[in-house]
């Protein structure tokens, strides 16, 4: 009987658990720009996430984790409302994740840094930010589900930011769980390589360990020290065949993939267990491989091989590769090591406001030392700030430190100015590293305050909330003098809206959310506009001809200004390009923003007596808006990417439905005794779609969603927004 502590045992070589670049063991050399009064040398330390689609199990396994590993000493259960991880009222009432949490354990004596993300489409924004500083991936599917919808959404997302990753298939004893199909999905819906170093001993019901595919021995857990205590035995007699394929296929895709394993497979094809997963680790550090395990997180099974994998495969700072960034003055490329005396240098992934601290941004330092009272300077806004308090994490809980080191994920108090996505360095070796993007919000709704005395506090409400999520956006609608609150969903806006009276005690009246879209061109159109009126005694001019043309879908806008200086001075530029955006964000068919344009500026009219400022932003406004009239415009609606499980006898009807809400089937797919219909839908036919897919299929079918594309609205639907 085995009790898995932060002790290693004679699995836990150092040829797997204590090593450094590249898979190799670690060098004495490297602690030379490693401070010594850090908890553990960098190549000790693991930064990763948990990432899945909702349901999957991602808090449950997080808080297993937590408690095998002795950060907590009672676990959190998502239906009891007690996890350590989900802390939010909003997250304990509806039990599932809306904001991700970190947290910081030990295991096998490896500093391991966590951040549990959300799976549900709405709060998406949190996965994103959180794998952009990140250095590895725990990604979680149902054993029944497979790849779900948001499941493919977050692995895209880590295939963007090249994270190695590690699957756990989790909820193994639950009728319908299937590894193979999962494994199968992995590979096929995600392009993905899954190693399969685990098998499942028992199924469904009869799950009751796993098979340790590396070591050839099974392992089974004792229930009641909660999976605590497990025992490794040898594989049961009819199993012993399927364990010896399972390893012969393993031995050869690595070394298909590894030069070490290839030459010890030449001298045998039993490659030695340190020898393997020493190859393994090297290809999941080099995304030529996705080793994949299994287990029951609820039923507490499989949770402690995963902290061990997570040490074995996944990379520390050093296995990555150095951040890169751009010297803002020079435009050089420039570059930052994992190096606690190196130039100081981290991004701000996330902002939050504290009751007590105040606001406080979630930051990753890559390079160099924070101390508190230490300055640092945001090259975005130009300005140096002071630390005032520096904090360890652990989900709601805050631990006071006095440095942070490189390769960790704190909390810093007391920078006013600094947003997500900014850089923090040292001021003498600038560098602005690459900002994260965030999707477009597809939905918004009207907010005022119910009386006078709200709102001040409702705009302090809606900015405190903007700050700390990119995706909730405000405007104020020039027609109606509304504010505007824009989000990715209506549980999103819901959130947005019960955290206003929860927490910052605003009463105020929203409206009914509605579908955020936004206008476009279709062609090339080209339009002028000058500007010749006396205001104040004083005559203001200026001249613009822009040419306006579509970009490909997603790209955003562009604005060039392709008159000389000799013609315009370098002064106003910028004030043109303020004009120019002025004229995208409020639109000019109806009110939504332009997106997707190239707007060039090919002519100019300046007078060097009379051409001011405000001529050339009103100019350039008005000419925006008769270039895109020329240039046939249109309005995009968000489509959805559809998922729908459902018993084959009602796919008829569904399929129907679907016809009728102008979607677009894309696939259809057996999964267990369930079929799978994935379709492409505008967002503005789905409301209240959970009351009819209910409706028809007897409450047997479930559907999930996620915003899949912008698209043009058929001419119908054009009309519909023109006259509305």
């Amino acid at each position: 009987m085995v009790r898995r502590a932060c002790v290693t045992d004679k699995h836990d070589s150092e040829a797997v658990f204590g090593v450094g670049k590249g898979g190799k063991a670690e060098d004495p050399a490297s602690r030379k720009r490693e401070a010594p009064e850090r908890d553990k040398p960098l190549a000790r330390v693991r930064d990763i996430g948990i990432i899945a689609h909702i349901d999957a199990g991602k808090t449950t396994t997080t808080e297993r984790m937590l408690y095998y590993a002795g950060r907590v000493h009672k676990i959190g259960e998502v239906h009891d409302g007690n996890t350590v991880m989900d802390w939010m009222v909003q997250e304990k009432e509806r039990g599932i994740t809306i904001t991700s949490a970190a947290t910081t354990c030990y295991w096998l004596d490896h500093q391991v840094n966590i951040i549990d993300t959300p799976g549900h489409v709405d709060f998406t924004v949190e996965v994103e930010r959180s794998l952009r500083v990140l250095d590895g991936a725990v990604g979680v599917f149902c054993g029944v589900g497979g790849v779900q919808p948001q499941s493919e959404t977050v692995w895209h997302q880590a295939d963007r930011y090249h994270v190695p990753r590690i699957a756990f298939i989790n909820k193994m004893d639950r009728m319908g769980a299937d590894f193979e199909a999962v494994v199968t999905d992995i590979r096929t819906r995600l392009g993905a390589k899954p190693a399969v170093v685990q098998l499942p001993l028992g199924r469904e019901e009869g799950f009751k360990g796993v098979l340790d595919v590396i070591e050839k021995t099974a392992i089974t857990f004792d229930e009641s020290s909660l999976g605590a205590e497990f025992t490794r035995h040898a594989v049961p007699a009819e199993l012993v065949a399927e364990v010896e394929l399972a390893r012969a296929e393993l031995v050869e895709q690595v070394a298909d993939v590894d030069e070490q394993v290839l030459e010890a497979y030449m001298v045998s094809p039993d490659v030695p267990a340190a020898v393997l997963r020493g190859g393994i680790r090297r290809a999941t550090l080099g995304n030529r491989m996705t080793p994949v395990l299994c287990g029951s997180s609820l039923k507490n099974k499989g949770v402690q091989q995963l902290l061990d994998a997570v040490v074995a495969y996944l990379p520390s700072p050093l296995d990555v590769p150095p951040v890169e960034g751009i010297n803002p003055k020079s435009g050089e490329r420039v570059t930052r090591d994992a190096d606690d005396y190196g130039p100081f240098a981290a991004l701000v992934f996330k902002v939050v406001s504290d009751a007590y601290l105040g606001r406080v941004v979630f930051a990753r330092i890559y390079s160099g030392q924070l101390k508190r009272g230490q300055n640092v300077f945001n090259p975005r806004s130009g300005k140096r700030e002071r630390v005032v308090n520096l904090l360890r994490l652990h989900a709601d809980e805050r631990t006071d430190v006095e440095t942070l080191y490189a390769g960790e994920i704190a909390a810093v108090a007391g920078l006013k100015n600094a947003t997500t996505g900014d850089t923090l360095c040292a001021e003498h070796a600038v560098i602005e590293l690459e900002r994260i993007r965030f999707p477009e919000p597809v939905m918004f709704m009207a907010v005022e305050p119910k009386s006078r005395a709200d709102r001040d506090k409702l705009q302090v409400a809606l900015q405190a909330m903007a700050d700390e999520d990119p995706t909730c956006q405000i405007r104020s609608n020039a027609e109606t003098g509304q504010t505007v609150l824009s989000g990715m969903g209506e549980l999103h806006l819901e959130i947005l809206k019960d955290r206003m009276l929860r927490e910052f005690k605003v009463v105020a009246n929203t409206g009914k959310p509605m579908v955020a879209y936004h206008e476009t061109v279709t062609a090339a159109g080209e339009g002028s506009y000058t500007f010749d009126r006396e205001i104040g005694g004083q005559r203001m001019y200026g001249g613009l001809t822009l040419r306006v043309q579509p970009r490909a879908r997603g790209a955003g806008n562009e604005f060039v200004i392709e008159v000389s200086t000799a013609v315009l001075p370098a002064s106003f530029r910028a004030i043109i390009t303020q004009g120019l955006e002025d004229g995208a964000v409020t639109g000019v068919l109806s009110r939504y923003a332009v997106t997707d344009t190239e707007v060039r500026v090919v002519a100019c009219e300046f007078d060097p007596e009379y051409s001011t400022e405000v001529a050339f932003r009103t100019a350039s406004t008005m000419a925006f808006r008769v270039a895109v009239m020329a240039a046939q415009p249109a309005f995009l609606e968000p489509i959805m990417a559809l998922e729908i499980a459902t018993p084959e006898e009602h796919m008829g009807d569904i399929l129907g439905d679907i016809n009728s809400r102008r979607g677009r089937v894309k696939e259809m797919a057996a999964r267990g005794a369930l079929q799978v219909i994935r379709a492409a839908v505008p967002l503005a036919e789905l409301f209240g779609y959970s009351t009819v897919i209910r409706s028809l299929s007897r409450g047997r079918a479930n559907y999930t969603m996620e915003p899949r594309e912008f698209d043009i609205v058929p001419e119908k639907v054009k009309e519909q927004l023109l006259n509305g």
